[in-house]
This record gives structure tokens, sequence and C-alpha cells, in this order.
């Protein structure tokens, strides 16, 4: 607002004769200042020729999981600063992490060890169980009665309207993750994201997708044509990676035991938050969060993707998520990036650094404690249980020495991750029924169970190896089947 204000008080001391320095005049025509002009003229939706929606959404729950919830709640602030209307931004995500009683600060949520709280005014679409796929895909067609539960706002674009999407969870191999079950699998996604296209309902969309292989839910699935521009935390293969965590630089404040956000997301957010985002475009984010995820090329990183229409990237940030009038004379120059963090943690490892500095933090002899020996326990055993099962199945199926090589192997760069996704969902819910629940660690085994079906085994044969690998399902809450299953 003080920008504004004193755009239009030089513009009228300007016009008026009193002040002449510094101005620009074309013709007979004064240049009006950038905030004068919006004033005087147009609101930011017209400059773009339609309305600007957006949908966030946290795909988890549980604090160890904090980082996600902070994600979506920071970049609710951006889009708010950058001129979006709530009733144009759709929020879903659990809300269990500001109150939870391991939350230092009750009632606050911070994306970085020196940021401010990110949670208030964040409005609550769709919490608990009402984050669930079928509301997830509802919300972007703009199916208002296909809705159940939550605020029931949905994206009601128009043909000339801008869209921007952005999911932070865990993944794995075609797959996202949610705190309800069943997960969301990549084909459908796609489908979804087809149909919105063929009803005509927007101009342009980008998605921006923070998950562990996040590039297997566009790669050799999203078409160009779409007017779809995506980017993601990782490549199809590798793991994407959690930041601001205990034990790293820079860390949270001490009374943190958990991670307050995600590499790839911090990184464009925060990118976001420095630039006048009418003079950066997508190309331009996407190197400088693609520098800073890879983390210098160490070991803490992954490669950024992107996928669909990569022409879309010559769109200023500006058309998707507004821009913050404080950073209006702030020219885009990539140096003003934040650097990379000098340590990171793979988000599949999240809970257990969690977990682990919540007992080494623990009084001795203490009830808490013993809980979080408890948690990390369970946590590992939930891991073996997962991956020794899984490992079993593809010897019993393939064979002691073929089964690893089958179950590890990585289609060519412009392929799907299976070829029949009805199959792979057949497969996940044959695993489960015998095995338990594949839980967000076991979707990294997504991959082994495509290859079983591009391998062409069938669901009796899966069953009976299945049967006999897991004799019994372990009741720790990791592995529970009481919710449902996951395809």
């Amino acid at each position: 607002m003080t920008n504004l204000v004193t755009g239009v008080i030089l513009l009228l001391l300007s016009i008026s004769g009193t002040v002449f320095a510094g101005r620009d005049f074309i013709g007979d025509f004064l240049r009006l200042p950038l905030d004068a002009s919006r004033f005087l003229h147009r609101s930011d939706d017209d400059e773009v020729g339609g309305t600007k929606w957006a949908v966030l959404i946290a795909g988890s729950n549980g604090y160890w999981n904090y980082r996600h919830q902070a994600d979506v709640c920071h970049a609710y602030q951006l889009l708010r600063s950058g001129g979006l209307k709530e009733e144009n931004i759709v929020v879903f995500m659990y809300d269990d992490i500001a109150f939870d009683v391991e939350n230092p600060r009750p009632g606050v949520i911070i994306n970085h060890p020196q940021g401010s709280d990110v949670y208030k005014g964040v409005p609550k679409d769709y919490t608990g169980t009402d984050v669930n796929v079928n509301n997830f895909f509802a919300a972007i067609l703009g199916n208002k009665s296909a809705i159940t539960g939550g605020s029931g706002k949905v994206v009601n674009s128009g043909p000339n309207d801008h869209i921007f999407i952005y999911y932070t969870d865990h993944g794995g191999p075609g797959i996202l993750g949610m705190p309800t079950y069943p997960y969301l699998y990549a084909d459908d996604l796609i489908d979804v994201l087809k149909k919105k296209h063929a009803l005509g309902s927007y101009k342009k969309l980008v998605f921006y997708l923070e998950a562990c292989e996040s590039g297997s839910i566009f790669e050799g699935l999203l078409p160009e044509g779409l007017n779809i521009y995506a980017t993601t935390a990782s490549n199809a293969e590798e793991s994407s990676w959690g930041t601001y965590c205990p034990g790293e630089y820079p860390s949270p404040p001490p009374e943190y035991e958990t991670c307050l956000g995600d590499l790839y997301s911090v990184a464009w957010m925060e990118d976001s938050d420095i630039h006048n985002l009418r003079t950066e475009n997508l190309h331009q984010q996407y190197e400088v969060v693609k520098k800073r995820t890879i983390s210098g090329d160490s070991f803490y990183g992954s490669h950024v993707m992107q996928y669909g229409d990569i022409g879309l990237s010559k769109d200023s940030l500006f058309a998707y998520l507004g821009t913050n009038p404080a950073n209006d004379n702030f020219t885009f120059v990539d140096e003003n990036s934040l650097q990379p963090p000098a340590k990171a943690v793979n988000q599949r490892d999240a809970d257990l650094v969690h977990f682990w500095y919540k007992y080494s933090k623990a009084p001795e002899g203490s009830a808490r404690k013993v809980q979080a020996q408890k948690e990390f326990v369970e946590a590992m055993s939930h891991r073996m249980h997962i991956d020794n099962s899984v490992k079993l199945i593809g010897k019993l199926l393939f064979g002691i020495e073929r089964g690893p090589e089958v179950l590890s192997s990585i289609r060519a760069a412009g392929q799907p991750l299976v070829d029949d996704w009805k199959c792979l969902k057949k497969m996940v819910r044959t695993f489960e029924t015998h095995c338990g629940s594949l839980s967000q660690y076991g979707m990294k085994r997504m991959r082994s169970l495509a290859n079983i079906c591009n391998a062409g085994i069938q669901t009796e044969q899966m069953a009976e190896a299945s049967a006999q690998a897991c004799v019994s399902i372990p009741t720790s809450r990791w592995s529970s089947v009481q919710k449902g299953f996951s395809a």
C-alpha cells in the first residue's frame, strides 16, 4: 500500500509540473509508475486476461511430516501477498500439525528457521479425512457435486483463466501419498488433467510437484498440447529431500525435532518471496530452483525436471502466482537466490530423524523417551518387513538370481512406469491383502510391483507368492490395513 500511495503522489506531482526529474516521457504521454497504473486502470487478473486460481495440497499427516503442511501454508501466504483472492485458492491439508502436542509453538507453523507464522489465516477448505483423491480431483475439475465434506470450494474456472497446482507429500514411482486411502496414481491424475483441458475451462495450467520419484508422475504420461507445464522435485527414479532439519545447517530452532520444509518447495517459494514476479518467468525460476535443489551437485539433492508444454515456461510467474507489490523494484538476477543448505534429509528418512531427535533429547527413563524409542523401532520394523517381503516375492516369481534384477529394472527415459495401470493397482491390493499396507515408506517399492506387471505376472500368481512370503500381517500402525487399501 505504501508503494501504491507513493506512486500516485509522484504521478500527480509530475503531472502538475512539480516533479519532472526521473520521469520518462514517450511522445506526449507520461510513463506511469507501475502501482499507479494498476490502481488507475485495471486489476491484476485483467492484466493476464482472466482469473488466477490455485489448488494447494499437503498429502500427509503426522507431526514427523510437519514440512508438507508448512510448505502449503507458506504457498498460501505467497499467493495471497501476490494478489490472489482467498475464494480462488483451494487448500487441502490434514490440519493436525499446528496444535499437535509436539509443536513447540502451538497454533504456529514456520517454514524457515527464522520464519514467521505461515499458518495464520489459511482457510480450512479440506481437512482430516476430507483430504482425499476424490475431493482433490473434483476440486480441479470444478465439480462441486462430487465433493464430500469440506468447504465445497472448487476451481470454477473459465477459458481465459490461469491455474496453479502445488502438491507436496511423500511419493514413489507412479504414486503420490494421501492421508487417507486410496493413494493417488499417476494415470488417474493425468486423466483428470486431460478432462480439465477437454472442458475448455482454463487457458494455461502450471503444476509444481514435491515428492520422491515425482518425475514418474508425468514421465511418458503428460502429452504436449494441453497447455500444461509441470516441474517436479526429482526425476523418475530418485528421492526428494527435506530441509531445515535437525542436525543440518541451517537447522530449525533447537526446540524443533522435525524438518521445517522440503528442499524443492522452499527453493521455489523463497525465490518467489524476494523477486518481482512480473519480470521473472517460469523458466528462470526453474533454473534457479534446479540449481538450489541439486545442492551444489552433492549427495544431498535431486534433479528438478520439467514436462508438458515447455514453451509455457516463457510466461511470467505473475500470470500464475501474482506478485508482492513490495518487490516491484527488485530486478531478477539468479545470484539473488538463496544458497543450497550444507545438508538435507532424504524425504523417506525424515520420520526417523524426528523419532531419533525426540529420543535423544528426552530425559533418561521418561515416558517420552520410551515412546520415541517405540516409534523408531516400529518404523524400522515396518521398513524391514516391506523390503524383505517384496524381495522374497520377486525371488519366488522369477528365481533367486533373476528376481532382484527384474524388480530393480528401470525403463528408458520417456516411457511410463507401467503399461497396464489396472494391473499395477491389482498387484498393490494383492500385496497389501497378504502383507499389510505399503504405507508412506512402501511407496518406494511401486517400481518393483510395476515390473511384476510388465513381466506378465497374473494376479493369481502374485497372490500365491505373497501368501508364501507373508505368513502374517504385522499389527503396528505402520502396516495396518484397517483404513483400507492404497489402491
